[in-house]
């Protein structure tokens, strides 16, 4: 056996041994598998996050908005060109992965495809 085993994600013990298609430590006797340990790795790698137009996003960015959005609960709504200071890129749900502050409606998340960084 050429591959060294992971240790056990739960108590770190570097005595893991494999039982069929699962590794298993002997120590705490905790049973995983070695796709599930690399799928875990894999979605805590960060991603890039590009606006509409394909710019790259970082934290503390100014985008303005490039369609109007409705908003809940609101009769208006973000008109397009808004300006929107200092966002922080998030893993929201639905693809919401911008959390910011927009004058006149308050902390809002906001999609990356509907926004535009401002050079």
């Amino acid at each position: 056996m050429t591959d060294t085993l992971p240790p056990c994600p739960l108590c770190a013990s570097a005595y893991a041994y494999e039982l069929g298609s699962l590794l298993v430590c002997p120590e705490c006797a905790h049973e995983w598998s070695a796709v599930e340990l690399n799928e875990t790795v894999e979605s805590d790698a960060p991603s890039v996050i590009k606006d509409s137009v394909g710019n790259v996003l970082a934290d503390g960015d100014t985008v303005t908005v490039v369609k109007d959005l409705k908003v809940k609960g609101s009769s208006s709504s973000i008109k397009v060109g808004t300006k929107v200071r200092n966002i922080r890129l998030v893993n929201g749900a639905d693809g919401h992965d911008i959390d910011c502050k927009v004058d006149g409606f308050g902390q809002m998340y906001l999609k990356s495809s509907v926004v535009k960084k401002v050079l």
